[in-house]
Order: structure tokens, then C-alpha cells, then sequence
């Protein structure tokens, strides 16, 4: 798999932000939490024995600056060493950034991806039917949705007007009503990061990536970070029914995060996330290419919006949460045959990338092939207890 150099894989200001991750390091047969800098990447698991312990600091980015550790290698080293096809198993490689985070995604809100959604209902995951359905919606709906506020009485009064025409939707309730669409994208432990393959179900014959910015947050609800995730898609199955999405959703290799975590410090904040531009590039074995960007300025609820539907008095998330903010990038140009749009093909490499996160580089195979999960809450407690860090 073609992954990058150490330079392509980091943010443009290569190691000048607080960049942490994980890695498995072979002498303690385990994860490790790791901070990455210009002069090697650090093991931190002495003072911090997961990322999610790091991150519950009060500032996790001076925690990170300020901690030392066992030098395992420079970065290219370990990140070269992380591709699958030419690992060596007695050299560290990288993991997803995150451990004990619940892993949450929030769903349709950009407005371009909410009319994707409406699509695939209208469609009932038959790809052929999309492209009328498409031309239909937008001649009915419009596209020009995004100063629409979600929950605004602007917003009640299109709903109104579209159940009058009978093109109401159940994504159209999540896209502009009041409550967000947040659902738990993978178990805890189950994300995949960079350099390694993402999975599809073998059955599947409408899919596609979902390259979104994933915050990092504290118990508490306070954001402390962010990295870029791929929440892998299934069209043809959430089409079909909306109560299939953790079929959808949930799969092996369906959740990829990294290639790090970028905590925020007097560089980096939330205010950058919020202006970031997330490009998505598809290259795949069949010699196609795609190319397309999401503005996070463009998307209907601002993140910490997001965060607060997802963590308060509601609901609690003990270890902190991971979540992915949703994406505007729906590919529907016809990868072959005309009106059949865009799916992956086994052998695709996506490259999800954002000036101030570096990129996040993945080979999509089936599911049913990838490398199975394995490592789970049990097997990390055994590992922690056994090398005395809980």
C-alpha cells in the first residue's frame, strides 16, 4: 500500500503542534500511548498507561509537552513499518490514536450529505434509481440549504411545506430538525488508524468513504482535540432500511482514525477545526481517480453543539468520546456504467487529509478479509496489569 512519507503524513506544520498517538511496541507486547516529535516518538504509558488518561488532564497538550518517556524510533521509522504487507513484527507500529473513547459519529449534517440520505431512502439502496431520484429532490427541495439553522422555525416551516408534498424524510428530521443524529459508530477498541486496510461486506454493492474530522472529548464534554476518521459506508444497506444502520456502520474495518491526535494548544483549537478543509482522494486499482474537499464551515451545527447533544446530564461517557462530525462528501459521479455512481472496488486507496491533521491513508478490502479484531477491553487490562501500569 502506497502510504507516504513521515512529511506527507503530518500536518503542513509538520511536528509543531501537540501530536499524540498509539503504538504497539513489541518489548511490552501491547499498546503503548506515544507522543510524536521532531526527535523521535516517545513512549508515555509510565505516566499515562492509555490516551484516554491522557486526555482526562486538565490540559492534556502541557501533560503531552511535558511528559518523557522510552524513545521507540523516529517517526518514519514506525510509520513505514506500520503498513501491513512489509511489517516487521519486532518493530513498533502505529495504532488508531484512541483506546477506552466511545466511538460516536454524528450523522447528516452537512446539506449536501442529508440529500444523499433522502436519496438512498427514496431508493431503497438500489443505486440504478438514484440518479432520477437525485435530479427529482433537488428540482423539488433545492440545494441552497445551509444557512437553513437545524431546529429554527425556518426550519419547522420547510418541514411543514414537504410534508404537504410528501417528501418529508426521517434524515430530513435529523438534517434540520432539533436533535442531531448521533449513533455509536464502533465498539471501543475497534478502530483501525492509518496505513491498513478498511473493510466493506463482501455483499455489498453501494458504499463509499466518509472522510470526517473526529474531536476528542473528555468526560466532562470538553473538546481537547481532534484527529480525521473514515466512517465507511454501506449505501445499499442503510438504504434499505434506516434500522440497519449498525449493519451499515459497524463492520470489521469499518472505522478508520489518525494517522494522530492533535491536541489543542495555542496553535491549533477548535476555531481551526471549524475552518478546516478535508480533501478526499480515491485511487483505485482500475486506474480511477477521484478527487473532492469538504468545508467544515459548511456544516449545520456548529461542533460544540454536536458534543453537547451527545454529552451532559443526558448521557455520560465515562472514558471520553471520539466523535466523528459528519461529512459533505457523497460521491455520485459513475465510476462505470452511466447512472450507477460510485463504489468502492477491493484495492482502492483513500487518502483523507487536512492542513493542520496530516493525512489518514487506507486500502479498502472486505470486510470478512481484513486483519480480525482481536485485542480487546480484556486483553488490554491483562496487558496493562501484567506490565504494572494499573
Amino acid at each position: 500500500m502506497w502510504i507516504g512519507s513521515a512529511e506527507q503524513t503530518l500536518p503542513d506544520d509538520g511536528f509543531s503542534g501537540t501530536l499524540i498517538g498509539r503504538v504497539w511496541d513489541p518489548a511490552s507486547d501491547g499498546p503503548s500511548p506515544v507522543a510524536v516529535r521532531e526527535d523521535g516518538v516517545f513512549d508515555l504509558s509510565r505516566d499515562f498507561a492509555t490516551v484516554r488518561d491522557l486526555c482526562e488532564m486538565d490540559d492534556p497538550a502541557v501533560a503531552a509537552q511535558s511528559t518523557s518517556g522510552r524513545r521507540l524510533g523516529s517517526f518514519d521509522e514506525i510509520l513505514a513499518n506500520t503498513d501491513t504487507s512489509s511489517r516487521e513484527s519486532s518493530r513498533p507500529w502505529l495504532l488508531s490514536p484512541i483506546d477506552l473513547q466511545t466511538v460516536k459519529a454524528a450523522g447528516v449534517t452537512f446539506v449536501v450529505s442529508m440529500l444523499e440520505r433522502v436519496i438512498e431512502e427514496r431508493a431503497r439502496g438500489d443505486v440504478s434509481a438514484a440518479g432520477d431520484l437525485r435530479e427529482r429532490i433537488l428540482a423539488e427541495v433545492g440545494d441552497n440549504l445551509a444557512e437553513l439553522r437545524p431546529g429554527s422555525d425556518e426550519a419547522q416551516r420547510l418541514k411543514e411545506i414537504l410534508i404537504t408534498e410528501g417528501l418529508w424524510s426521517q434524515y430530513l428530521e435529523v438534517g434540520i430538525g432539533p436533535d442531531a443524529e448521533i449513533f455509536t459508530k464502533a465498539p471501543t477498541l475497534s478502530s483501525v488508524g492509518t496505513a491498513v486496510s478498511v473493510g466493506v461486506l463482501g455483499s455489498s454493492t453501494w458504499n463509499n468513504p466518509e472522510p470526517e474530522v473526529a474531536l476528542i472529548v473528555q468526560s466532562n464534554g470538553r473538546i481537547v482535540g481532534a484527529t480525521l476518521g473514515n466512517d465507511v459506508n454501506l449505501r445499499d444497506v442503510e438504504g434499505r432500511s434506516a434500522l440497519l444502520l449498525p449493519k451499515a456502520k459497524d463492520n470489521n474495518g469499518s472505522c478508520a482514525l489518525g494517522p494522530l491526535i492533535r491536541l489543542f494548544d495555542s496553535r491549533f483549537t477548535l476555531d481551526t477545526v471549524r475552518h478546516l478543509t478535508v480533501r478526499l482522494e480515491i485511487d483505485g486499482p482500475d486506474g480511477f481517480h477521484l478527487d473532492g474537499v469538504s468545508e467544515m464551515s459548511a456544516i449545520s451545527r456548529d461542533p460544540s453543539e454536536l458534543v453537547d447533544q451527545l454529552i451532559g446530564p443526558h448521557h455520560q461517557y465515562p472514558d471520553g468520546a471520539a466523535l466523528m462530525l459528519g461529512t459533505m462528501f457523497a460521491p455520485v459521479a459513475d465510476r462505470g456504467a452511466a447512472g450507477q455512481g460510485f463504489t468502492h472496488k477491493y484495492g482502492d486507496i483513500v487518502r483523507i487529509s487536512a492542513s493542520s491533521l496530516g493525512s489518514l491513508v487506507n486500502e479498502v478490502k472486505q470486510s470478512e478479509r481484513c486483519e480480525p479484531w482481536e485485542f480487546g477491553l480484556r486483553a488490554l487490562m491483562t496487558n496493562l496489569a501484567r506490565r504494572g501500569l494499573l
